[in-house]
């Protein structure tokens, strides 16, 4: 079989203990669904995007989602939640097979500077397998650097899933981000999105061709796919429709991007843009 089915639930979620609203929600989804292998939530979704909530890891939470998978045998992506070591905090969103086991955490690796400030950047780009294929994960601002999505395509992703707290007027960009990034990966992209006071909504998934399999309106949507892995080997080998191959071309390049391998952070050209800050009211 080279099918896998996820859902990803869009979900209205305040800020507090959402564990008990998650796990009923869960449950319903695969009542309903029984043929799902996997649900995917927003991030910060279990207690919201306030850092006093901190949990080290493993911990209570990621401990109740262990319970929430085995129980309904499905593999599970609760999100992200703000995760406590020692004196840092991490945006950090595990991913837990339907035995009910942790098989790896990802750490968000461009939190959203300046705003989510007090958030530690990850530095370990993460892929899992299934038994159907490997799957990338990445959260929410991640999605607006390609390197991020290109690292994980060059590890094997075949999905990329970007669990995310878009609650801004920028979200229509993403959607355009989400469609160019499964283009040019050649693989599945999907951004599941929190609804309410927090998120906008508009989760989409994206196939690899590009196109948009499903896009959520603004409230609580529950958005079920079947994930066709065949799909993204046959045109990772024969091309977009059997045009453009962009991965083998990634891969057969000899340009030396020296932009990646020299300090960035002294580029005179950047460096020219100033400090990253919250703009001031503009004076000009």
């Amino acid at each position: 079989m080279d099918h896998f089915s996820i859902a990803g639930m869009q979900l209205a979620l305040p800020c507090g203990d959402n564990l008990e609203t998650i796990k009923a929600e869960i449950v319903k989804t695969k009542q309903r669904f029984p043929w799902l292998d996997m649900i995917v939530l927003s991030e910060l979704s279990t207690y919201g995007p306030e850092k006093k909530y901190a949990e080290t890891l493993p911990g209570h939470a990621e401990d109740y989602y262990c319970k929430i998978a085995k129980e309904n045998d499905i593999w599970l992506i609760p999100g992200s939640l703000f995760e406590k070591v020692d004196d840092k905090i991490f945006n950090t969103a595990s991913v837990i097979n339907n035995k009910g086991e942790v098989v790896t955490r990802y750490r968000k690796i461009f939190p959203f500077y300046p705003y989510e400030s007090g958030v530690t950047q990850g530095d370990e780009f993460v892929v899992f397998d299934v038994p159907q294929g490997r799957i990338g994960v990445a959260i929410c601002y991640d999605l607006w650097f390609p390197e991020v999505a290109r690292t994980l395509s060059c590890m094997g992703a075949e999905v990329l899933i970007y669990p995310t707290l878009t609650g801004t007027i920028d979200r229509p960009i993403e959607l355009i981000m989400a469609q160019a990034t499964a283009a040019t990966n050649q693989c599945y992209v999907m951004t599941i999105n929190s609804a309410g006071k927090l998120g906008v909504g508009q989760s989409i998934v994206v196939a690899p061709e590009g196109d948009v399999i499903y896009q959520a309106s603004i409230g609580d949507e529950v958005i079920p796919v079947e994930i066709d892995f065949k799909r993204v080997r046959r045109n990772r080998e024969r091309g977009l429709h059997n045009l453009g191959q962009p991965v083998k071309s990634f891969r057969d390049n000899t340009a030396n991007f020296s932009i990646y391998t020299e300090n960035k952070l002294e580029n005179k050209e950047l460096k020219k843009l100033g400090p990253l800050t919250i703009p001031t009211k503009n004076t000009n």
